[in-house]
Order: structure tokens, then C-alpha cells, then sequence
């Protein structure tokens, strides 16, 4: 398991989703960034409350999503997590959608142990044709000096269908061997739905290198099963409140599946 994690067995890393940024369409000016701060803040603190294991922040609310950063939503996203640093008591890593370079940037920026995103791989999506520049974040990775930045590979992207017919372990393989992932993470068709249960486990007895992480749709119900297999997972939806993902993070609900976490360690 990662260092950065200090040693935990099947890691939980809880989502940060800010509000949407500036020059996005959802961006509340009235709010401005000190309602980005506050709403990002409570949570943090809801998160690191309940036992999580690492943080993740994201940019999920800006919609439609984009497959390259605009300079002032990084800027202002590195702003957000720059200004709650003091506040962060675990390891973090950060990911905007879906631009990897971009999120490399930021974490070299904030200071992040973790990026997580779509790496490699070709894609017809909600945002057009999707091809990511793999080599240009492990490039910005050496050359931003974060070398010990990990990287965590979706290697099956949300809101699209991948165009590379191989079967998803080999693509995995691929991606560790060719790419230099330091994680992967299977996830579901749209956030917030669950990864199918056999690919989670077809992948993780292809992978023996690094860690494999569930990345959407975990919950109570099926987190048994997820953690039979991976090494951890991500949860966004989850543990917002009513388990609405566009809902602030429900400390009740962060509390109950970290006390069920702690059983299957």
C-alpha cells in the first residue's frame, strides 16, 4: 500500500467536490470564491471527522466537464485548497476533470501526494473525442520536480465508452507497464453508479504491481464485496446527504461506513 497512506489496508479516500469555479457555467459570482472556501471547509472537516483515510478535492460541479483546464478555474481551484491547507490533517491529492496535465500542476501547486484521473486510453464521451496526454503529466510530473507525486489511472472513464477493444485487465497491465501507473481504479459508467463487481475483480487478480481502488458507487450495501477484492476506493456520492452527490458531505454517513470499514481491515 502507499506510504501516504501510513501503511492502512484498504485505504478509504473521501471526496472534497468544490463548487463550481470561476469561468465555469455554474460558477455562483454572488458567492464568489468565500462560498467555495466555506462549502469545501465544512467538507473537509465532516470527512477527516469521521476516520477517513486520505482526501481527494475535485471539481466535479463544473459542468459540463472540459478536456482542458481554463487557467482560471486551476488558479482558482489551487486557491481553494491553498487556503485550507492548515485544515488538512491526512494525506491529499487532488484531480480536475479531465484535464491531467492541469491536475498534475496542481497538486506540484498545492503540494497534493495524489492525482488522480484519466491517463491514458481513447474515448468518445459526453465531451467529444477523448485523448488524454499521458506523457505530457509524467513529463510535467518530472519537471515540476513532484517526482514522488503518485498517480492514480481511471483506466475506464465516466461519461464515455472507450474505443480500445482489449479487455479491461489487459488494459491495465498495459497501463502499469507502458504508462508507469502507480494505481488503478475501476469505476462505474457515471459517478455516483457502482463498478461492476467482476471487472473490479478481473482487474485486481490481472494487477500485482500496484494497488487497485474501486472508484465510483461504493456504499454500505456492496462495500463487503469491494473490499474483498481492491485495495481501497474512492466515495463521493456516497456520503453526501440522502446520497445525492451534488449534496453536502453527511457527517452520520461518513461515520457509519468508516466504523464498517474498520471490520474489514
Amino acid at each position: 500500500m502507499f506510504d501516504f497512506f501510513d501503511g492502512k489496508k484498504k485505504a478509504v479516500i473521501g471526496m472534497v467536490h468544490i463548487g463550481a469555479l470561476p469561468g465555469t457555467p455554474l460558477y455562483d459570482e454572488k458567492g464568489g470564491m468565500a462560498k467555495l472556501i466555506e462549502g469545501a471547509a465544512a467538507d473537509l472537516e465532516h470527512l477527516q471527522a469521521g476516520g477517513v483515510d486520505a482526501v481527494m478535492f475535485g471539481n466535479e460541479n463544473d459542468r459540463p466537464y472540459s478536456l482542458k483546464a481554463p487557467t482560471s478555474s486551476v488558479a482558482a481551484m489551487s486557491a481553494v485548497i491553498s487556503t485550507l491547507k492548515h485544515k488538512i490533517r491526512v494525506p491529499f491529492g487532488v484531480n480536475y476533470l479531465w484535464d491531467p496535465v492541469a491536475s498534475v500542476g496542481l497538486a506540484a501547486a498545492t503540494g497534493a501526494k495524489f492525482v488522480r484521473e484519466i491517463f491514458t486510453g481513447v474515448y468518445a464521451s459526453d465531451m467529444g473525442l477523448w485523448v488524454p496526454a499521458c506523457d505530457e503529466a509524467l513529463k510535467a510530473r518530472r519537471n515540476l520536480d513532484v517526482r514522488d507525486l503518485k498517480l492514480l489511472f481511471n483506466i475506464n472513464a465516466e461519461f464515455a465508452a472507450s474505443l480500445d477493444t482489449r479487455p479491461l485487465p489487459l488494459r491495465a497491465k498495459s497501463a502499469v507497464f507502458s504508462a508507469l501507473a502507480d494505481a488503478i481504479l475501476v469505476s462505474g459508467p457515471i459517478t455516483g453508479q457502482a463498478t461492476d463487481q467482476s471487472e473490479l475483480s478481473a482487474v485486481a487478480d490481472a494487477i500485482n504491481d500496484v494497488p487497485v481502488f474501486a472508484n465510483t458507487g461504493v456504499n454500505l450495501g456492496n462495500i463487503d464485496d469491494v473490499l474483498s477484492v481492491a485495495d481501497g476506493c474512492v466515495i463521493g456520492t456516497h456520503f453526501k446527504r440522502d446520497g445525492h452527490t451534488w449534496n453536502e458531505v453527511d457527517p452520520a454517513r461518513v461515520k457509519a461506513f468508516m466504523a464498517k470499514v474498520e471490520t474489514l481491515r
